[in-house]
């Protein structure tokens, strides 16, 4: 099995926002001589020739170019290009944990080879996890890279410091190359890449590579340059400029030019959504539970932290109190079970031996005792996990996808899992017993039995992955080590196995294929996730040194099928967190995390409105924006008319406004008011964490399938085929002059790119005349020579798919091929814009659709399975079952403006039927496949039927819509005027507009 790879346009969005801080800049290649050794120790210059990139910043250019970037992707403009280190240009990229930042890096990297020839890249790691990583993602995208890249050579290769001569290739190769290392490689004098080698003839590693000015590629900069000394080993590598990739950048002084946020990617569902689920014991405090959560040494001496039931004004409830030596049980809980326990005689704080000691009972606890309840709420997380883990199987195998879950269990001891008798003989631990006891008991309930999976061994369908001695047994490491390179390939090397169902009849021999249930160690907390994990528990008994954002990234990323594809949408994609707290805490610690790593929520402040546009124009790119004057201004009416406390956050006046649709804004503003309403929307949500027991299954209402129903079905069930008219003529004169919506190649202007002028100062001795460079400016003038023009057509052909028949007849049109020859990297990327943007207007205004009599499988609706999640924060709508009008007895919705116009068809009397459409009623279009949102009956004056598909989108306008999301909608519009003309089409932002 391969794992799939899509063009996704936020992964795209991230790669164009790197390679344009590049636009304008002049590209050189840069030469110099690699000098030998040979056995004798003699050395020969002239020996190789090293090639690195070399760009001559222009520094306002390249703000210029930051600056636009930023606007187009809400980012505030920064002031200047460089952070707090001020050696060379660096720039943040935030990605939230799963969307992919590896896959868009490597993606970058070839983008910048094709448009301006850069061959030299270095990615710098934090440990050898996030290596291993790379090179994992870097194995499994090549064949797609060469294939989007025209074949194009590159390679990538682990920095070995007993490997000199990769160095040394990597110095010499003309085509791309990628060096891989961790940060530890290189910033200590001490290492190898920093000290004068024999192989180098007495060169160091580092000033090899510091010939060819990589540009660098940051890996998680928190924990790569986080210090004096990383900082030093980076600038030590010369980069023409570094790229920071992260989910939160801790340090934000460097230009931000693409940002990915975790709450935008969850509303965008580019990763899993998250529900949380726990284990505890409900318990009025007739017993005397006591454990220790950690011990401090501090100022007032030696304090043990210890959960405890303690009274409260009803009962008692658990608590976590600090104690020291001396403290009464009783006095401080005020529960008479503690009496017996007496007071703290001694707390002893060594490390790894932490325990409390008691006057009234010869225990003591240590962070590793287990209370009463412990080992049931153990084994109970076990078996849920299991039974989460079967109902996901349940439900892919049902609605007919082959999708292989996986379930993750966190243990911070390998005897937990494995033990060994005397002579090493393996045999199961604590947890993998009770994980087998707990399985066989599942799977062979009736209800799991058409899962088949009865005929496969517990002991066979989980696996642990762990580090080994010697010896070959498994052993406990902290992630850091080099032991932890075999846990890591290991791992690595069986993700498509892990994702790949075992089948009897095939004769799957990798071992990978029966396991669907992962232990490990809490080392494996960073570095590898797998798609396809759906559940994660966490059995750790001593200290969590797990963050919740290293558990739940662990499954962030979106299902992939068998055949490697990925499966879109919250329906499938839901992460279940087995925690050992309540949802709220789980949310509310989670949250802390994010705001602990720099992440703000919910707070205004004066620039907070400033990239808000005001005019675009999608093929130029032109745009005007608010800006920080106006930002300050609307920032300041809020805080006065008090929608906006001293702190930056929203007040109530303010949500209760955006509830009721009554915010006020000043006069001069109100053509912008729905840019603003997204803004102030936009700061007052939160992360949307749902809590497991809110999830209840959605079922049919048999009793609604009635006529109704089934006049709307046999309306809207068709499926077309479609044809494309496509006028070729007028491609090419509307890429030549434009149409009423778009310029045309004509309108194009470019002048020359930034030119240099030098100066050097004259030396002159007895030795001769030199002349040293002491200076490096730009200046408007001309450079005399022309450009060495690019093969155009070639370029455009690559970028639009035309043929080079089209092509040739647009150029020899147009009137200002002077300014392909001014800057022709500009007018080709201009160019390629208008004619995509014409091709698929004509496009869609060509489509013809013809209705077939394939038609939507109408028993779907009764087969599939779906949940949904009850409350305020939940993605559903309960129906009034009496009324009949719709299919299931919740309506599960994908958004807001989606559930407030569930309601309202439920309470609108001119409703008589209507459906939420489901992922599989897909439409195809030349731009990829369309799901309409709703189809509807409408009835007027009692008698007259009308039938609508409609779309819910909070801004409805041509111009507000993303070209390929208009043409989709547009295309769809087509399809269903073929299926029937009865039926009509609307963009509404409420359901009330049907009517209008």
């Amino acid at each position: 099995m391969k794992i799939q790879f899509d063009t996704l346009d936020f992964q795209t969005d991230a790669v164009n926002s790197a390679v344009r801080v590049f636009e304008g800049q002049t590209i050189k290649e840069s030469n110099f001589t690699i000098t030998n050794s040979d056995p004798q120790g003699t050395l020969f210059a002239s020996d190789g020739i090293g090639v690195g990139n070399r760009i001559i910043i222009n520094e306002e250019q390249m703000l210029k170019n930051v600056n636009k970037v930023q606007i187009l992707n809400g980012i505030v403009p920064s002031d200047n290009l460089f952070g707090n280190n001020k050696n060379f240009p660096q720039f943040n990229i935030e990605m939230e944990t799963g969307t992919g930042k590896t896959f868009v890096y490597l993606k970058t990297i070839l983008e910048m080879n094709k448009k301006y020839g850069f061959t030299k890249f270095v990615i710098v790691v934090p440990s050898v996890a996030i290596r291993e990583g790379v090179l994992k993602t870097f194995q499994i995208t090549k064949e797609f890279f060469k294939n989007q890249y025209n074949g194009v050579a590159y390679d990538l290769f682990m920095f070995d410091s007993s490997k000199l001569d990769r160095v040394r290739s990597f110095a010499s190769a003309t085509t791309i190359d990628i060096m891989v290392t961790t940060i530890q490689a290189f910033n200590k004098d001490t290492n190898v890449m920093n000290r004068e080698n024999d192989q180098l003839a007495g060169a160091r590693p580092i000033d090899l590579i510091a010939e060819t000015r990589p540009i660098v590629i940051i890996d998680e900069p928190q924990s790569v340059d986080n210090t004096v000394l990383a900082k030093g080993a980076l600038t030590s590598l010369n980069p023409s400029a570094g790229f920071r990739y992260s989910a939160t950048h801790r340090d934000g002084s460097y230009p931000k030019v693409y940002q990915l946020g975790a709450v935008e990617a969850y509303d965008k569902q580019l990763v899993k959504q998250i529900e949380v689920a726990s284990i505890s014991m409900d318990e009025d405090g007739n017993r005397a539970h006591m454990k220790l959560i950690d011990v401090k040494t501090g100022k007032n001496g030696i304090t043990a932290r210890i959960e405890v039931y303690k009274k409260t004004s009803k009962d008692a409830d658990k608590k976590i109190l600090s104690f020291k030596a001396g403290d009464d049980m009783f006095t401080k809980t005020k529960l008479q079970a503690y009496e017996e326990v007496g007071f703290i005689q001694d707390i002893d704080a060594t490390p790894g031996l932490e325990s409390v000691y008691f006057s009234g009972t010869p225990d003591k606890i240590t962070l590793e005792s287990a209370t009463l309840e412990d080992e049931v709420v153990k084994r109970n997380q076990i078996s849920k996990t299991i039974e989460e883990h079967l109902n996901k199987e349940l439900q892919f195998k049902q609605s007919g996808q082959r999708i292989k879950v996986l379930s993750l269990f966190f243990l911070d001891k390998v005897e937990n899992y494995r033990v060994y008798d005397d002579n090493g003989n393996a045999t199961p631990g604590r947890y993998a017993r009770i994980f087998e006891e707990q399985y066989n008991k599942l799977i062979r309930l009736p209800k799991y039995k058409v899962l088949n999976d009865v005929n496969v061994p517990a002991s066979e369908v989980h696996d642990g992955y762990f580090s080994v001695d010697k010896k070959g047994k498994l052993k406990n490491t902290k992630g850091d080590s080099q032991a932890d390179e075999s846990t890591y390939e290991m791992i690595m090397k069986n993700k498509e196995g892990l994702l790949t169902f075992y089948d009897e009849e095939k004769h799957h021999t990798d071992k990978a294929n029966k396991i669907r249930f992962i232990f490990s160690h809490s080392a494996l907390k960073e570095g590898w996730d797998n798609p396809n994990v759906f559940q994660i528990a966490t059995l750790i008994e001593t200290k969590d040194t797990i963050t919740k954002r290293q558990k739940i990234g662990r499954g962030l990323r979106i299902a992939v099928n068998e055949e490697g594809q990925r499966v879109p949408g919250f329906q499938v994609n839901t992460l279940t967190v087995m925690a050992n707290e309540s949802y709220k805490e789980f949310a509310e610690g989670l949250q802390k995390e994010y705001e602990e790593e720099g992440v703000v929520f919910g707070v205004f402040d004066k620039d907070s409105f400033t990239t808000i546009i005001e005019s675009y124009d999608n093929v130029t790119e032109d745009l005007q924006i608010f800006g920080k004057k106006k930002s300050e201004q609307l920032f300041n009416f809020f805080k006065d008319e008090d929608y906006i406390s001293s702190s930056g956050h929203a007040t109530d006046k303010m949500k209760e406004a955006i509830a009721d649709q009554e915010l006020e804004i000043p006069e001069e503003f109100s053509e912008l008011g729905s840019k603003i309403l997204d803004v102030v929307k936009s700061k007052v949500k939160s992360l949307d964490i749902k809590d497991a027991r809110d999830k209840v299954e959605v079922k049919v209402v048999k009793e609604a399938l009635t006529e109704d129903f089934l006049e709307l079905w046999n309306k809207i069930k068709y499926k077309t085929t479609y044809k494309i008219n496509f006028d070729s003529n007028k491609l090419i004169d509307f890429a030549i002059n434009g149409n009423e919506s778009l310029e045309g190649i004509n309108s194009i202007q470019t002048r020359r790119g930034t030119y240099l002028y030098n100066k050097g100062m004259v030396q002159m001795s007895d030795a001769g005349v030199k002349a040293k460079e002491t200076s490096e400016s730009n200046v408007k003038a001309e450079t005399p020579g022309a450009y060495k023009l690019p093969d155009i057509i070639t370029f455009l052909q690559n970028e639009t798919n035309l043929t080079r028949k089209t092509l040739v007849s647009i150029l020899k049109s147009v009137n200002n091929l002077d300014s392909f020859i001014n800057n022709p990297l500009a007018y080709m990327n201009q160019a390629a814009k208008i004619i995509n943007a014409i091709k698929n207007q004509l496009i869609v205004d060509g489509i013809e659709y013809t209705r077939t009599d394939d038609e939507y499988e109408q028993t779907l609706f009764t087969t599939e399975t779906l949940s949904a999640y009850l409350g305020d924060n939940g993605n559903s709508v309960k129906v009034d079952e009496t009324k009949h009008k719709t299919v299931y007895d919740y309506i599960v919705t994908d958004s807001a403006i989606e559930k407030e116009f569930a309601k309202k068809a439920e309470m609108d009397d001119y409703v008589k039927f209507y459906i939420k459409l489901p992922d599989w009623f897909k439409i195809r279009t030349p731009l990829g496949p369309y799901n309409p949102d709703w189809a509807l009956l409408y009835e007027e004056d009692n008698e007259q039927h009308l039938y609508f598909i409609v779309e819910t989108k909070g801004n409805v306008s041509d111009e507000q819509l993303r070209p390929h999301e208009r043409e989709k909608i547009i295309s769809g519009e087509k399809h269903f005027k073929a299926v029937d003309t009865d039926i009509k089409f609307k963009r509404v932002k409420d359901e009330a507009e049907i009517r209008e």
